[in-house]
C-alpha cells in the first residue's frame, strides 16, 4: 500500500513539474511577443482614427457618407491635409456634397486636394491653388509627349528661340510645373490612350504665366514628363547647335596693317635734270 502511495506521489510530482514547465514555456512566449508588440508600437507611435475611401470613386462622384470608413494610421505619418472629424469632411450647413477631384481606390487616405469644398462642383478653377493661375500651352506631335501627359503629372518646359542675330538655342523655362487639365479633361481616367493633346493647361504664378505667355510668343515651346513636385532642376540648362555637336568655332584674327611710312629725298639737278640723293628731308604735306 505504501509503494503505491509513494508511486502516485511521484507520478503526481512528475506531472506537477511538467505543468510548471509547460505555464513557464507560455509565460516565456507570453513575455517575448509582448516585447515584440511594445516595440513595433514604439516604432509606429501613436495610431489615431483617420478617413479613407471605402470602395473606387471616379472624377466628379459626389462623396456621401458611406463612401468613406474611418482606420487607424500611425500619427506621425498623417497626410497633412488628411480628413479626422466628420464634422469637417460633412458639415452639417453644407450647400452640396463634396465631388471627388481625380479617381481614387479603396482605402486610399481622403485628402483635401482629391475632393472639393462642399458644395463646389469639380471644375478647373477647384484645381488651383492659392495664388496660381490656368495657363494654357499649345502642343502637338512635336512636344514629344502629346500623348503621354495626363492632369496631375509634372512637366519641364523648353523654348527654343533665337537670341540677338545668334542663331536658335533650347533653354530650360520652367521646371516641375503641375499639369491640371489636357484639352477639356480635368481626370487622367478620361484621357483616351490614343489621343494626342492640343493644349496642356498648367497651374503657374502669375509670373509664370507672364514668362510662358512671352516664351509661346517668341519660340516654340517642348514640354517633358518630371519625375515629381519635388524634381526641380536648379540652375540654367540650355544648348544650341554648336554645344550640341561640339562645334568651337576658331576666333577670327583680324589683320593688322602698319600704315607705310612715306619718305622723301632731297634733289639736285645734275646736266639740267633734277635727280634723288640719299639725303632724307621732311615731306611736304
Amino acid at each position: 500500500m505504501r509503494a503505491v502511495f509513494a508511486f502516485v506521489l511521484l507520478v503526481g510530482m512528475a506531472l506537477a513539474g511538467v505543468a510548471v514547465y509547460m505555464i513557464q514555456g507560455y509565460m516565456a512566449e507570453l513575455e517575448g511577443a509582448l516585447r515584440k508588440e511594445q516595440a513595433f508600437n514604439a516604432k509606429a507611435g501613436k495610431l489615431v482614427e483617420v478617413y479613407v475611401f471605402a470602395k473606387p470613386k471616379k472624377y466628379g462622384d459626389p462623396l456621401a457618407e458611406e463612401d468613406v470608413t474611418l482606420i487607424y494610421w500611425p500619427e506621425k505619418s498623417l497626410p497633412e491635409t488628411i480628413f479626422r472629424d466628420k464634422a469637417a469632411l460633412f458639415p452639417e450647413n453644407a450647400t452640396g456634397p463634396r465631388y471627388i477631384m481625380r479617381t481614387t481606390e479603396a482605402f486610399e487616405p481622403v485628402l483635401a486636394s482629391r475632393v472639393t469644398e462642399p458644395g463646389q462642383l469639380a471644375n478647373l478653377t477647384s484645381k488651383l491653388e492659392k495664388g496660381k493661375r490656368a495657363f494654357a500651352i499649345k502642343v502637338g506631335t512635336n512636344s514629344a509627349i502629346a500623348n503621354f501627359v495626363k492632369p496631375d503629372d509634372y512637366i519641364d518646359i523648353l523654348w527654343t528661340g533665337s537670341v540677338g542675330g545668334q542663331g536658335e538655342m533650347t533653354r530650360q523655362i520652367e521646371s516641375a510645373v503641375l499639369v491640371i487639365a489636357v484639352d477639356n479633361v480635368l481626370n487622367e481616367a478620361q484621357i483616351d490612350s490614343d489621343s494626342v493633346a492640343k493644349t496642356v493647361t498648367v497651374a503657374a504664378t502669375p509670373e509664370q504665366v507672364a514668362r510662358l505667355a512671352q516664351a509661346q510668343a517668341t519660340g516654340k515651346l517642348t514640354l517633358s514628363l518630371a519625375g515629381g513636385a519635388t524634381d526641380v532642376v536648379e540652375g540654367t540648362v540650355e544648348t544650341n547647335t554648336n554645344d550640341m555637336l561640339g562645334i568651337v568655332q576658331q576666333e577670327v584674327v583680324p589683320e593688322v596693317i602698319v600704315p607705310e611710312v612715306k619718305k622723301c629725298y632731297a634733289k639736285q639737278r645734275s646736266g639740267g635734270v633734277l635727280v634723288d640723293t640719299d639725303v632724307e628731308i621732311p615731306c611736304k604735306s
